[in-house]
């Protein structure tokens, strides 16, 4: 088994963590879930407008945003490396090195032309629901669906 592929005793991934949490301890993500979804709305992240307007090549506003969040993951990245960050629990969070596949250009071209029609990306499907584009539960359920039929064939996708 390589590292790609190494799993802990759950099967959930190198970075499962080994602590099981109650319910009340969950209550944390829903948290920080719904802060994160009023901060989308607020800063226009989920609107169709937007994300049309970043297709259409007519504003740097989204460019902008996925610039920065890109530009924080690297350094937030480099730092857990680098200073060795723990989890919340105190387990160790092992990075795994990525190898480039040709399906990789291929899910992406996917993903952005889904992207396109919808105006929506999985990121903020809930937070466009919860202010009332329930068109967009479409959309949620083909990602949904997406998925697993990808769990489904992915064995028997080239590689």
């Amino acid at each position: 088994m390589n590292n790609l592929e190494n799993k802990n005793t759950d099967g959930e991934g190198i970075n499962a963590s080994q602590k099981k949490e109650n319910a009340l301890g969950n209550l944390k993500y829903l948290i920080v879930g719904i802060f994160f979804g009023i901060v989308f709305v607020k800063a226009e992240i989920i609107s169709w407008f937007r994300i049309q307007e970043m297709f259409h090549l007519q504003s740097f506003f989204m460019y902008g945003v996925i610039g920065s969040a890109v530009a924080v993951g690297l350094i937030s990245v480099q730092l857990i490396k680098k200073f060795n960050i723990k989890t919340l629990q105190g387990e160790k969070i092992e990075i795994q090195p990525k190898t480039f596949n040709k399906g990789q250009i291929y899910g992406g071209l996917l993903f952005g032309f889904g992207w396109a029609i919808t105006g929506a990306c999985p990121g903020p499907l809930f937070a466009q629901i919860g202010t009332g584009a329930t068109v967009i539960v479409v959309t949620l359920v083909s990602a949904i669906a997406g998925t697993w039929v990808y769990g489904l064939i992915k064995d028997k996708l080239p590689h």
